[in-house]
């Protein structure tokens, strides 16, 4: 999400008709990581950036039909494609920037964003939106379906130092975001960090 929300709904949404069809096959890694987070049932979880919705159905799995599921997402074509897509009984879609959200302080259980992190204009700030919305013990995962080096790779360019994503930089800026990292996975396959809302 940039400061010029305008310039992410036009890149987003010029690709979210066939989003889906672009990676047909990340739907085991999303169930995969949504297990990660251990929800129970009765839980409330947010999927913030939640794109088409491909984390609503196993996010509703994990906490049944007590559970709460909200998808947010600063795109409205995304959005409408996670509804033809039949996600939208999956959970509740919300119009929303994750930097601001419409939610209640400490009303959510865990937070799963995928893919979200590199689209955030102030991470250190955003991610305290995140924690704020979110109960104390409560959990996050940032989520990718493939790794940093396979995700640049598809994208012709190399990793850099700078990567948010490398443990030596996403641990401390959870950290002073009111985060504890308690795992991180980085392979070709998938790229999983969990964290903990700090009391």
């Amino acid at each position: 999400m940039a400061d010029d929300h305008t310039h992410v709904q036009e890149f987003f949404g010029a690709r979210a008709a066939d989003w889906d069809a672009r990676f047909p096959d990340d739907g085991p890694a999303y169930a995969a990581a949504v297990a990660e987070l251990s929800l129970r049932p009765g839980d409330a979880v947010l999927d913030a950036g939640c794109g088409t919705g491909r984390a609503l159905p196993p996010l509703r799995s994990a906490v049944g039909p007590r559970g709460t599921v909200i998808g947010a997402d600063l795109t409205p074509a995304m959005l409408h494609a996670a509804l033809r897509a039949g996600r939208g009984s999956s959970g509740h879609l919300l119009l929303a920037d994750v930097a601001q959200l419409p939610l209640r302080t400490e009303s959510l259980d865990a937070v799963f964003a995928a893919g979200l992190i590199a689209h955030l204009p102030q991470p250190a700030l955003n991610l305290r939106e995140l924690a704020r919305v979110v109960r104390p013990g409560g959990k996050l995962a940032l989520f990718h379906p493939i790794g940093r080096a396979a995700l640049a790779a598809r994208q012709g360019r190399q990793i850099t130092e700078d990567d948010l994503r490398a443990e030596p930089n996403l641990r401390p800026l959870l950290a002073g975001s009111g985060w504890r990292m308690i795992s991180y996975v980085d392979e070709d396959a998938r790229f999983l960090a969990l964290a903990v809302r700090r009391d």
